[in-house]
């Protein structure tokens, strides 16, 4: 009470304006940013569903002689893209003949990976999209909107999930995989069964490999291969009814199989699952 004697109305009423305005200050900071699991305060989602937004080229490393991985800038350091789990971006560019393209691809990183999104393209001879990334250089912008996509995730919606990926349709598999394996809540077994024409096309191999020294009791990757080297211990040929008992959970209410991989392998994998008895609830197409 000594204290409220000391001051008079006027200095009490400026007191509460000053913090009133401070609060709404507060609020409208608060609306447009969130704060990460380590305690920092990033931006909010860069993306917008219906209009692209355009992204500079700030790295491109190449990963092998049709491969490459590209990194894009955010607004600011601490920007996130704000791309759920299991959704993509649409990607706009022009094709050689000038012609616009518009092609989906899925981030390799998440939403944890502050200030820059990467994508990694397998660049195609006849690719329309394939041409626009193929001459893209450090310092271009591309045009992106999103997120896209059907698939939606919360933890704990299965007790596992078996991946089939063939080819570049790895990317959304990694990118599930590791928001899984890197949320310590999350206690979901992945189990990735990978397949390719050759060694040298297995994209990721290395972040792959990485997940499961990292996550042996929750990830487990089996690659396949059409045209394996003299020594390999993986498949061979194409991904195989057998393969699948082997290195999937068997059908059940809660575990789901994801397919992405060209039109003919989806088409195989999802033949075979009928046949294992997994229903259409168990398995989902990106």
């Amino acid at each position: 009470m000594a204290i409220l004697e000391t001051l008079d109305i006027p200095t009490v009423g400026v007191a509460v304006a000053v913090a009133a305005v401070l609060a709404v200050v507060a609020y409208r900071s608060f609306t447009s940013k969130s704060r990460a699991g380590n305690g920092v305060l990033y931006d909010f989602c860069c993306l917008h569903p219906e209009e692209f937004k355009k992204f500079k080229l700030v790295k491109r490393t190449q990963l092998s002689h049709n491969v490459a991985e590209f990194r894009f800038a955010l607004p600011t350091p601490t920007s996130v893209l704000g791309l759920p789990i299991g959704k993509h971006i649409s990607c706009k560019g022009k094709d050689a003949t000038g012609a616009e393209v518009v092609k989906p691809y899925t981030p390799t990183t998440l939403d944890s990976d502050v200030g820059y999104f990467e994508l990694v393209i397998k660049m195609y001879p006849q690719g329309r999209m394939s041409h626009h990334f193929r001459e893209m250089c450090v310092g271009d912008y591309l045009a992106v909107k999103g997120p896209k996509g059907r698939f939606n995730y919360q933890v704990g919606q299965v007790r596992a999930f078996g991946m089939l990926a063939g080819g570049s349709g790895i990317t959304p598999m990694y990118q599930v995989a590791r928001a899984i394996l890197e949320n310590l809540e999350d206690k979901t077994k992945v189990h990735l069964i990978y397949a390719n024409v050759t060694f040298e096309d297995i994209l990721l191999k290395e972040e792959l490999n990485g997940l499961a020294s990292s996550y042996p009791d929750s990830f487990k990757v089996y690659y396949v291969l059409n045209e394996p080297p003299e020594v390999w211990n993986g498949g061979v040929g194409f991904v195989s009814k057998e393969m699948i008992k082997a290195h999937c959970p068997p059908p059940a209410s809660d575990i789901q199989i994801l397919r992405c991989g060209p039109p003919p392998m989806n088409k195989a994998m999802a033949a075979i699952l009928d046949d294992l008895g997994y229903s259409s609830e168990m398995q989902f197409q990106f």
